[in-house]
């Protein structure tokens, strides 16, 4: 069922002069197959660590991560972890960028283009196989990176602000890719945002967090019908409240 489970999860960093920064403390949070969830909260409250924890990027200092009903030790092969910044390989093609993906799954090498194809077609960008990464906007680089982690054929999609650098226009035609995308797929997303919109606009259920250090302090269940309208008086009560939950002054 690939369900994830985070059960009082804590990490602390070293910091400066030896000084240790708790960066999250008694960390619940639960994943079911397929589910869509947007973590929002200010900066510093430990979002990044948390999916870098789950991926297996950084060691736990409390608390377990299961997977499954198995602890997740060490890289956590289940996840793949898509960044703000497009991370392509700039000297490969968008194509090469993801066929790389299915090299490193052990596709077999007659598979890979056809399978390459296939997701960047999902992305919309199947006419762009041959440019560069610096021949496309920042949309386009991003989508590339959505095809490559879906080649890796990830359980679980974790995605720290993926988005967060475009323009609002781009942001939301990439939303509804990758709404699209969710549906066809049925990957557990784990989506970072400090985005009020864009949480509610994409999630199931959005999972709040505060600093000092990193905690949950709401689990919202998101009961809106899809697609769902920005301008309706249903999701602007919702961003109204989550508003008030972060304390963002007017």
């Amino acid at each position: 069922m690939n369900k994830l489970i985070l059960k009082d999860v804590g990490k602390t960093f070293n910091g400066e002069n030896s000084r240790k920064v708790e960066a999250l403390r008694n960390v619940d949070l639960t994943a079911s197959t397929g589910e869509f969830i947007s973590i929002i909260g200010p900066t510093g409250c430990g979002k990044t660590t948390l999916l870098r924890l789950i991926a297996g990027l950084e060691p736990l200092n409390a608390g377990q991560i299961m997977l499954d009903e198995q602890a997740v030790e060490g890289i956590n092969r289940a996840c793949t972890l898509v960044f703000q910044q497009f991370s392509l390989f700039p000297w490969f093609n968008v194509i090469r960028n993801v066929t790389f993906a299915l090299e490193m799954r052990g596709v077999e090498k007659s598979q890979r283009q056809r399978l390459a194809m296939y997701f960047l077609k999902l992305v919309g960008l199947e006419d762009a196989a041959k440019a560069k990464p610096y021949e496309l906007s920042g949309g386009m680089q991003q989508r590339v990176s959505i095809a490559r982690a879906l080649a890796y054929d990830p359980d679980i999609l974790l995605m720290d602000e993926p988005f967060g650098a475009l323009d609002e226009k781009t942001r939301q035609k990439l939303q509804d890719v990758l709404i699209d995308l969710w549906r066809d797929k049925r990957k557990t997303i784990l989506f970072v945002t400090h985005n009020i919109d864009e949480a509610i606009y994409l999630a199931d259920r959005i999972i709040v967090m505060a600093p000092d250090p990193g905690h949950v302090t709401d689990n919202i269940s998101i009961n809106l019908s899809r697609p769902r309208n920005r301008l309706s008086a249903e999701f602007t009560e919702l961003h109204i409240r989550i508003r008030n939950m972060l304390e963002i002054p007017d």
